[in-house]
């Protein structure tokens, strides 16, 4: 039987030709010269930042100068055991003056190790994180005293900063709580209001009390608050059934209105760690300053241990809103050299250490969607200044 032509041949060959066509103009360079042209906006596009790089990289070759000559910024929300930073730094300013407090007296930081350094008052953790980020050459901080489960959040956004952690502040024992009005216990908050800051240490803290009362997150009303501060407003305003902020707000707010503070850190005193982060490229210039920055805090909080009187004197001028500001350091003490051995895993035992608190937050917001992928513990911390000081003081 003879062959036929079928009718599809002449589309085959058409096509065939137009295949060889676009393999010859893609490899002689023609259609990305035609995509640029047309369509400018189709080729992908690159943006590159400092996190791209090490944050040393910017380094002096050799050491021009052990500690900045400028004042170190050191950025921080008010907790109890930012007292031992307002007395290593002799009072707190804001990032609109970073200037010493008029009549303030010079610091540990100055008297003894002479170093410049500022401690720079934020009312919203998100603001610290924003000025961590910038750096204090470009309007923002060098360092930033952030808890665990905050850095764990923000590391992406940070990534061009670089973060290290190099020393335990503090933790928290009672300095967060959870309040409410007409919810007798934590089982009852199921269906109820809850009002907290999303991007605070209390968030964190409210996580956990759900884990503990067997709810949901979706078993509760999230009611998102502008800052930690308004929690005990928005108690009293009725806004919210329950709020989760600092224990001196919270629970003057619900005893005015009958209720009761159902939960604080006290009964987790391991969850809330506050932590001295700097920017990596701080740490790499400076690492002289960070050793002084860390002792001058260690010198700072075995004074408040011993007489908390002048630090709480400092603590109650900048943040009335925690209450009695002995009260206040009590909840939240500043760590010892003891305590960051333990933490950090250096020496001795600690129920939680750094690595699994890290961990263990960045798991939770990955969790619920809260943060991507972010890199393990160990990348996030320098111990070498804490090692060098540690070694220095002995046992």
């Amino acid at each position: 039987m003879a062959l036929r032509r079928g009718p599809g041949l002449l589309p085959f060959l058409v096509l065939c030709c137009l295949g060889a066509a676009y393999l010859v103009a893609s490899r002689l360079g023609y259609l990305d010269r035609l995509q640029a042209r047309f369509f400018p906006t189709a080729k992908e596009t690159v943006r590159l930042s400092p996190g791209d790089f090490p944050a040393g990289v910017a380094a002096p070759v050799a050491d021009l100068a052990s500690v900045p000559l400028r004042p170190t910024l050191i950025g921080f929300s008010a907790r109890g055991s930012a007292a031992a930073l307002l007395l290593a730094t002799g009072g707190a300013s804001t990032l609109d003056n970073p200037g010493p407090p008029p009549g303030a007296a010079q610091g540990v930081l100055k008297t003894a190790y002479a170093l410049d350094a500022r401690a720079v008052l934020f009312a919203r953790e998100d603001e610290l994180r924003q000025a961590l980020a910038l750096g204090a050459e470009h309007g923002g901080v060098d360092m930033a005293a952030l808890s665990v489960d905050r850095l764990a959040a923000w590391l992406p956004a940070l990534r061009d900063a670089a973060p290290r952690t190099v020393l335990l502040v503090g933790r928290s024992r009672g300095q967060e709580a959870l309040a409410a009005v007409g919810v007798p216990d934590l089982a009852a908050l199921r269906g109820k209001r809850v009002g907290v800051y999303p991007s605070g240490s209390s968030y964190y803290f409210t996580l956990w009390v759900l884990s503990r009362a067997g709810l949901r997150m979706s078993d509760v009303r999230w009611v998102d608050l502008p800052s930690t501060l308004d929690a005990g407003r928005a108690l009293r305003e009725g806004r919210a059934d329950a709020v989760s902020g600092l224990w001196g707000d919270v629970a003057l707010a619900a005893r005015d209105r009958g209720g009761a503070v159902l939960a604080t850190t006290a009964d987790a005193p391991h969850l809330v760690a506050t932590v001295l982060v700097a920017r990596g490229d701080y740490a790499a210039r400076y690492p002289d300053a960070v050793r002084r920055i860390i002792r001058g805090l260690l010198d700072a909080g075995a004074s408040v241990t011993k007489d908390p009187g002048p630090a709480a004197r400092l603590l109650g001028e900048v943040a009335p809103y925690l209450g009695d500001p002995t009260e206040a350091i009590r909840s939240a003490p500043p760590a010892t050299l003891a305590d960051n051995r333990s933490f950090f895993g250096l020496s001795g035992e600690a129920p939680v250490t750094y690595d699994e608190l890290f961990q263990s937050a960045s798991a939770l917001y990955q969790k619920i969607k809260r943060t991507a992928v972010v890199p393990p513990a160990e990348d996030t911390r320098d111990l070498g200044a804490l090692k060098y000081v540690s070694e220095a003081r002995g046992p």
